[in-house]
C-alpha cells in the first residue's frame, strides 16, 4: 500500500488522467443512454466534445492552473448557451476551483471563487425544475453551491498552510547557514588567537636561544663560562618555549586534563618583569620602570600587555642591532594602562609599521594591532627621535571580577 502511494505522488498528473477518463467514460455513457429522451441541441455531438476539454481541465489542472479555469469557464457558458445540460464531467468545475484556489495566482483564486457561487444558480436559471417551486430552486442553488465554496475554502486553506511551511522552511535554512557563518566566525577567530600566540611564544624565545647560540659560538674558545652560561640560557628558554607550546596545544584538546601536565597559566602583567630579566640575561640591556599604583587588571589587558612587550623586545632584538638597549614603562592611570616601549638601535624596517608588520610570516605588529584592538585600546608605533623604534599603547581598565 506504501509503494502505490508512493507511485501515485510520484505521478499525479498521470493519476489526474485516469479520473478524467472515468469522468469523460461516465458522461459518454450516461449521454448516449439519455439522448432518445432529450429533444434540442443535447446529443453526442455536442456533449463528446465538451466532456472531453473538462477531462482535459482535470488532466492538466496541475500544470496550468490558471489556463484551465479559464478552459473550464469557457466550457460552462458553452453548456449554458449550446443547452448541454450538466453530466458528470462538470465535476471538473468543482475540482480546478479547488486547484486554482490552492496553487494558482491570486487573481486565478478570486476568480475561480466566484465562477463557484454563480454556477450553480445560472444552471438553475437555464434549467429550471418546473415541479419545484421558488423556495426549492432557490435550496437547490444553495445545495449546489456549498460545494464550490468548500472546495475554495479547503484550497485556500492548503494554500496558507504550505506558504508557512515553506516560511519555515526557509527560515530553518537560513538559520543554518547563519549558524555555519557563526561557527566559521569563531573557528577563523581561535585559529587567529592561536596563531598570534604561536608566533608570540617562537619568536620571542626563538630570537633569545639564537642570539644565546652566536654569542656561545663566539666565545667557546676564549671563554668557556660564558658560553656555558649561555647554553643554560639556551636549555632554559626552549623549555620555557616548550611549555608555553604545550599549554596552547592543551587548548586544542577538548576534555583532556593530563595529571601532571606541563601547561602554565597565560602570562600577566607580573611576568614582564621576568621577561625584561630574560632579554637582560640574552645580552639585551633594558630598562623596567612602572609608574602608577599596580592592581589587578581584566586577563585580555594582562595578556595583551605582556605579549605587546615580548613583541616590543624580539623585535628590538632582531632590528636594532648588537649595540641596542631598550626601555620599558608600564604606567597606571585611573581608566587605562600605559604601555611604553623605546630602543635606541638601528630601527626596524619601514615596512614593518608601513605595511603593518611584515615580520617574517607577517604577524608583528599586525599581532600587536589585533590583540589592542580586542581589548578597545589604541597602538602608536614608529621611528623614535633621534634614532631607533618606539612603541606606545593605551589599554583601557575595566574593574577586574
Amino acid at each position: 500500500m506504501q509503494r502505490l502511494y508512493d507511485f501515485l505522488r510520484r505521478h499525479p498528473t498521470q493519476v489526474d488522467g485516469f479520473w478524467a477518463l472515468v469522468l469523460f467514460g461516465i458522461s459518454v455513457v450516461a449521454g448516449t443512454t439519455a439522448g432518445e429522451n432529450h429533444e434540442g441541441t443535447d446529443n453526442l455531438a455536442l456533449l463528446v466534445p465538451i466532456a472531453l476539454l473538462l477531462g482535459l481541465v482535470v488532466a492538466l489542472r496541475r500544470r496550468m492552473p490558471e489556463r484551465m479555469l479559464l478552459l473550464a469557464g469557457a466550457l460552462g457558458l458553452a453548456q449554458l448557451v449550446l443547452d448541454v445540460a450538466t453530466m458528470a464531467a462538470d465535476f471538473a468545475l468543482l475540482v480546478i476551483v479547488y486547484t486554482v484556489a490552492a496553487t494558482g495566482a491570486r487573481w486565478a483564486s478570486r476568480l475561480a471563487l466566484g465562477m463557484g457561487l454563480v454556477a450553480a444558480t445560472l444552471a438553475q436559471l437555464r434549467w429550471q425544475t418546473e415541479q419545484t417551486g421558488v423556495a426549492g430552486n432557490v435550496a437547490i442553488v444553495v445545495f449546489q453551491t456549498v460545494p464550490f465554496a468548500l472546495a475554495w475554502v479547503l484550497g485556500d486553506s492548503v494554500r496558507t498552510r504550505r506558504a508557512y511551511f515553506a516560511q519555515l522552511e526557509e527560515r530553518a535554512a537560513r538559520l543554518e547557514k547563519e549558524r555555519e557563518a557563526q561557527a566559521k566566525v569563531a573557528v577563523a577567530a581561535e585559529r587567529a588567537r592561536i596563531a598570534r600566540e604561536l608566533h608570540d611564544v617562537v619568536a620571542h624565545n626563538v630570537s633569545v636561544m639564537v642570539v644565546q647560540a652566536d654569542g656561545a659560538a663566539y666565545v667557546l674558545d676564549a671563554a668557556p663560562d660564558q658560553a656555558k652560561k649561555a647554553l643554560e640560557t639556551i636549555s632554559s628558554t626552549g623549555r620555557q618555549a616548550l611549555a608555553e607550546m604545550r599549554r596552547l596545544l592543551g587548548v586544542l584538546r577538548t576534555g583532556e586534563h593530563e595529571e601532571g601536565g606541563e601547561y602554565v597559566p597565560q602570562p600577566d602583567v607580573e611576568q614582564i618583569e621576568d621577561l625584561v630579566q630574560q632579554c637582560r640575561g640574552s645580552g639585551l640591556p633594558v630598562d623596567f620602570k612602572v609608574e602608577g599604583t599596580p592592581r589587578p587588571l581584566p586577563s585580555g589587558v594582562e595578556l595583551t600587555a605582556y605579549r605587546i612587550v615580548q613583541e616590543a623586545l624580539t623585535n628590538t632584538r632582531k632590528h636594532g642591532g648588537p649595540n641596542a638597549g631598550a626601555s620599558v614603562r608600564l604606567v597606571y592611570f585611573d581608566d587605562g594602562l600605559g604601555l611604553l616601549v623605546e630602543d635606541d638601535g638601528k630601527g626596524a624596517p619601514h615596512e614593518l609599521y608601513e605595511e603593518g608588520g611584515a615580520d617574517g610570516g607577517g604577524h608583528g605588529l599586525i599581532g600587536m594591532r589585533e590583540r589592542i584592538g580586542m581589548v578597545g585600546g589604541t597602538l602608536d608605533a614608529g621611528p623614535r627621535p633621534g634614532g631607533g623604534f618606539r612603541i606606545s599603547a593605551l589599554l583601557p581598565l575595566k574593574p577586574a571580577h
